[in-house]
């Protein structure tokens, strides 16, 4: 009678996968806040600059609605003095450029460049 060879997973195999998930959902977890911090932010930016009333508007006032929305939408890796205005077209776009670093473990850290733009 011919015997099957067994399959599955060893434990050691078992303990070095499990290893790399934890690894991997750890690194997620510290890294998606500051993703959904920039998608924050570039939604604000996209907002002030597609308003139409806000086209000709003085960039102290476009500041202060920034400030606003960076209040209600909790963003605090940016203020609005970050902010840089500028016309291209006749259309007003807002861009900001900002890092981000993020402790991982012991003295290891990631650092983030974020570039956001209302036009991109």
């Amino acid at each position: 009678m011919m015997r099957k060879k067994q399959q599955g997973i060893s434990l050691s195999g078992l303990l070095i996968w499990s290893a790399v998930i934890v690894m991997s959902a750890l690194l997620g977890m510290k890294l998606i806040p500051s993703y959904i911090e920039y998608a924050a932010i570039k939604r604000a930016l996209v907002a002030i600059a597609s308003d139409p009333s806000l086209q000709d508007a003085h960039p102290g006032e476009i500041r202060q609605l920034f400030s606003k929305r960076a209040v209600i939408d909790q963003i605090t890796a940016v203020n609005s003095r970050d902010i840089q205005i500028s016309k291209v077209g006749g259309q007003t776009v807002l861009s900001v450029s900002y890092p981000v670093k993020i402790p991982l473990f012991a003295n290891i850290s990631l650092y983030i460049d974020f570039t956001a733009a209302s036009n991109r």
